[in-house]
């Protein structure tokens, strides 16, 4: 996620440059054609389709922005029930007995939110679960195709044994019951805004009509800007294209990209706050990089 308040125009134009420079070429085509062959081109008609076009691409823009916030939103859940569940484990078993059993649920629960982060984003997930688990412990989530499942599957096993062993009773086993179901359903809105990408159409026709607009632009500008022409005409070109992109970025909130959400630094966040929950020692959060916060 970009946190840079300065303008970040390179950025824009390094996403956009092919298109751009095929309509500064373009431009420049246009233009010498006018002074070569002069022609007439009613102006209306391409306002009009201008101001229609911005519409369009401002629903889409808040379409994926929606996506991109739901995003985060979710992750905001995820890290409020780690820290219950922590919590829960921490003063639901105060015993001696249950230390490893709590220790083993908050280091689960730090493996799953990075096993879910690397699912989201498409990485390997496994160095990332055996940072706290051992292999013995992280091999039958691992196995799973779900491996974030997985592992919050076997949290809730150790939580029955925890009521079977008399550490805790039904109505606290029933609370931190509740609280992983708090934390699925956040996956599960996680991996619908991953697997769901927005509709064909509204990927298809504003990249279809912007592209048109692009073309048509020099033609209805030419008379009245001249040999300014290629200027004017690439830069309002720029500002369409500059929205269009702008919806690819947020409409994945988990590509693992400068728009991302930040999840590298929600996950340490996590790790951060569980691991000084049973007195572990965390590690540094997370930075941003060059104006960016992974």
């Amino acid at each position: 996620m970009i946190v840079d308040a300065a303008p970040r125009l390179s950025q824009i134009v390094r996403e956009v440059w092919k298109p751009l420079l095929i309509l500064a070429v373009w431009d420049v085509i246009v233009t010498i054609a006018y002074f070569v062959l002069p022609f007439k081109a009613p102006s209306l008609p391409l306002t009009l389709f201008g101001s229609a076009l911005a519409l369009f691409l401002g629903f889409r823009d808040n379409s994926a922005y929606q996506r991109w916030w739901e995003g985060r939103v979710l992750w905001g859940a995820m890290i409020n029930a780690s820290r219950s569940l922590s919590r829960a484990a921490r003063n639901f078993m105060p015993q001696p007995e249950a230390r490893d059993l709590r220790r083993s649920i908050v280091l689960r629960q730090v493996a799953y939110v990075n096993a879910l982060r690397c699912q989201l984003r498409r990485q390997d997930r496994d160095a990332e679960v055996l940072r706290f688990l051992s292999k013995g412990e992280a091999e039958p989530a691992l196995a799973r195709a779900n491996a974030a499942n997985g592992l919050l599957d076997g949290t809730g096993r150790r939580i029955a044994d925890a009521m079977r062993n008399g550490w805790i009773d039904t109505i606290q086993q029933t609370q931190m019951e509740a609280v992983l179901v708090d934390i699925a359903n956040a996956q599960g809105g996680m991996e619908r805004i991953k697997n769901t990408p927005l509709p064909n159409q509204y990927r298809f026709f504003p990249t279809f009509f912007t592209h048109l607009f692009c073309i048509l632009l020099p033609i209805g500008l030419v008379e009245s800007l001249g040999y300014a022409t290629p200027l004017g005409s690439t830069i309002a070109g720029l500002m369409f294209l500059a929205i269009l992109q702008i919806g690819d970025d947020l409409v994945d909130p988990f590509a693992n990209t400068v728009h991302d959400v930040p999840l590298t630094a929600m996950c340490r966040t996590i790790e951060i706050d569980l691991l000084q929950s049973i007195g572990d020692p965390a590690p540094q959060p997370v930075t941003p990089e060059r104006g960016i916060l992974w």
